[in-house]
């Protein structure tokens, strides 16, 4: 899959299939939607596009506004999204800046400079609530009437739902604000993770198990930070993690702001390892890129009175992890046994 950010590239394709949104998730809706279109884009001989923005737009009004509460909460950077478009098998994708020339083009001027000349866009498909151009001016009926003038296909598809539910970036948002990881897996189609390159810290979770373990690492942590300030999910969680050894390990993660730690306020993603793989040394993680599943919440981030009482904290989040994943594997064992 190609990425580009605009689309004033040699590289880019001259004509193309597409889809334009946000994609925050990518969740089963989306993945209905990127199926149709890669469908739509073999049958007519072209590669399949995504057209996306960072930041997201609700980001940019929220910032011009100066009132950051209505910008959403993230589900997933844009390395996530773009790794799980590439799953989905979208050829192109390219990511345009949404910024003030960006938000004050028209529906035509949209339609014009980016779709036909950025692009070259002969098949757009849009959702059912597809809005766009300045003032979200545009709809549906716009570009297919542009379509039909101007010589590309439009088609639109409608909302998709599981159970009964309509599957909406605002729904895994939901699911995980509740820490109602199921909910947010069957939304997405895949359990909700995090990936990151692995950073160092303060070290300071080497020592503060030191004297309750009696081991010399105490809880170590791997520190995966999270570019955005506002991450759908927030919490103490128990997770799986990919990417250190040849089998997934389990752990206990915590992804916030950290309010008993002094630096607290940047969001990180900060895991400890129930089992650390031996072969890694004690620096043999730094700069591998993981990516850590958020498989149960176990409780809300809480400000502690001073470092033995996180200590304890943390010593009851690993017991109540390690509970939650070995009643995890059984069943996974029993699902695979039933399915064969």
């Amino acid at each position: 899959m190609h990425v580009y950010r605009g689309f004033n590239h040699p590289g880019i394709a001259p004509a193309c299939a597409l889809t334009i949104g946000n994609f925050d998730g990518v969740h089963r809706g989306h993945q209905a939607m990127l199926a149709l279109l890669k469908s739509e884009a073999q049958h007519r001989g072209l590669p399949s596009c995504v057209m996306s923005f960072e930041p997201h737009p609700r980001d940019f009004f929220a910032a011009k506004l100066g009132q950051p509460h209505l910008a959403p909460a993230r589900i997933a950077s844009l390395r996530d999204k773009l790794s799980e478009l590439e799953r989905c098998g979208i050829d192109q994708v390219v990511v345009l800046r949404f910024d003030e020339r960006l938000a004050s083009l028209s529906a035509q001027d949209f339609i014009q400079q980016v779709l036909l000349q950025g692009l070259g866009a002969k098949y757009i498909l849009v959702g059912d609530d597809f809005r766009f151009g300045a003032k979200r001016q545009g709809d549906y009926a716009t570009l297919d009437a542009a379509g039909r003038a101007k010589g590309f296909d439009v088609a639109r598809m409608m909302s998709y739902e599981v159970h009964g539910l309509r599957v909406s970036s605002s729904a895994v948002r939901e699911a995980l604000s509740c820490g109602d990881m199921p909910a947010a897996a069957r939304l997405l189609g895949r359990p909700y993770s995090i990936s990151g390159h692995v950073v160092h810290g303060k070290k300071l979770g080497r020592s503060l198990g030191e004297s309750a373990k009696g081991a010399a690492d105490g809880f170590r942590t791997l520190n995966l930070r999270f570019t955005h300030d506002k991450p759908a999910a927030q919490g103490i969680f128990a997770v799986r993690v990919q990417g250190l050894a040849e089998r997934a390990l389990d752990g206990v993660a915590s992804l916030g702001v950290r309010p008993t730690i002094e630096d607290a306020g940047r969001v990180l993603l900060e895991v400890h390892c129930l089992d650390w793989p031996a072969q890694l040394g004690a620096n043999g993680a730094y700069g591998k890129l993981v990516r850590v599943e958020l498989l149960h919440k176990l409780r809300d981030e809480a400000r502690y009175d001073g470092l033995p009482a996180l200590t304890a904290a943390i010593q009851q989040d690993v017991s109540d992890a390690r509970a939650f994943l070995a009643t995890h594997a059984l069943t996974l064992r029993q699902t695979t046994r039933d399915r064969i």
